[in-house]
């Protein structure tokens, strides 16, 4: 009998970033095994967070960087993973879409060593939100399950908060 009873409310941008980026990863920190608050690229992302000055709005269990009449930012300080990027994001674009809150997503991404700055524009269709809500879907299913997902090596591991803990 499986003992989790992850729901679509327990969700977050996190969580759907994390499911996008590596399935292990979304499924410990999920289950509240978080390993970031010792990283020194968790830290690194928050350093610039503070840099910009970005005051986060909170609404419901998500956490929006910037809000403006026309996007909803994310600031990030690598584009390694786009992708998961933009679902995080559409997650956000639909949870406020639910509040009758209408927005653009923008994916600005600061890149520390270059001191570039990439933009990345995302709106939530009916094609992006079949894809989210797919993704939100596998990601419960993934969440639920009793263990931990097997651990496979890949090139993003060695920057990951839970390189330690995998490689043990």
């Amino acid at each position: 009998m499986n003992s989790c009873n992850f729901r679509e409310e327990n969700l977050s941008g996190t969580i759907i970033n994390y499911y996008i980026h590596c399935k292990r990863q979304c499924w410990l920190f999920a289950h509240r095994i978080n390993l970031e608050d010792n990283s020194e690229l968790v830290k690194l992302g928050r350093a610039i967070h503070e840099e910009k000055q970005t005051q986060e709005i909170e609404i419901d269990n998500i956490k929006i960087d910037k809000i403006s009449d026309e996007y909803l930012t994310e600031i990030k300080k690598s584009d390694a993973d786009i992708n998961a990027c933009k679902f995080q994001i559409l997650f956000y674009l639909q949870k406020l879409k639910k509040k009758g809150i209408d927005r653009k997503g923008k994916l600005e991404v600061t890149e520390k060593r270059t001191k570039s700055k990439k933009i990345h524009i995302y709106e939530l269709n009916q094609e992006t939100e079949q894809e989210l809500n797919d993704t939100k879907k596998s990601a419960l299913e993934l969440l639920n399950q009793e263990k931990v997902p097997a651990y496979t090596r890949t090139n993003k591991c060695r920057n990951c908060a839970y390189f330690l803990y995998c490689n043990i």
